[in-house]
């Protein structure tokens, strides 16, 4: 006989988590490690970084489970605590002390930094690269930052993004059009450069 695979709601697997059913939470794992992943990346723009926020992120989901209270969606809860600690790597990446190479000694490492100059081998067949679209995200101040990868890169809805940013539903919409047109003009810049 077969087994049935019952497929739960990611509310109903936070609830049977909660109850102690630790295959709900590597379910869980499995729905969202990527999604958050893609999210925290596009936020930090370097992939080792984005892991260890990720894994923080399923370490608090895994900590903190009995924090989750089904008045909000799992995944506007989950996307709200990776965001706060994508927000706290960033600025503790802003200051951190940078090391200039003039003052390497020569028993010191040798680097090598990559070259910034155009690749047509990597480059999308579409107008914009992907690399330039990154670039231009990356330049915009946070609070449009994070509103524009929500809804843009994860597709949340208005509502998830307000409550994962904690504000109104009118300031989401005009942020997101206030992103739309800076990253338009960012773009366009980009393009004639």
């Amino acid at each position: 006989m077969d087994k049935v695979k019952i497929k739960y709601t990611d509310e109903e697997l936070i609830a049977r988590f909660q109850q102690g059913d630790e295959r709900a939470y590597v379910e869980l794992v499995k729905r969202y490690k990527d999604r958050l992943l893609n999210f925290v990346f596009r936020y930090l723009n370097s992939y080792e970084q984005s892991e260890d926020v990720v894994q923080d992120t399923l370490m608090k989901l895994y900590t903190s489970a009995h924090m989750y209270r089904e008045i909000a969606k799992f995944s506007t809860w989950i996307f709200t605590i990776a965001a706060n600690l994508a927000k706290s790597e960033l600025r503790r990446l802003k200051r951190r002390r940078v090391i200039s190479i003039h003052s390497m000694g020569f028993n010191d490492k040798e680097y090598e930094i990559p070259s910034e100059a155009y690749n047509p081998e990597k480059e999308t067949t579409s107008s914009y690269g992907e690399k330039q679209i990154q670039q231009a995200i990356d330049t915009l101040p946070d609070q449009f930052k994070t509103v524009i990868i929500l809804r843009e890169i994860q597709q949340l809805s208005y509502e998830e993004i307000s409550q994962i940013l904690d504000i109104s539903i009118g300031t989401v919409k005009s942020r997101i059009n206030r992103s739309r047109l800076r990253l338009q003009k960012l773009l366009k810049e980009l393009k004639e450069q």
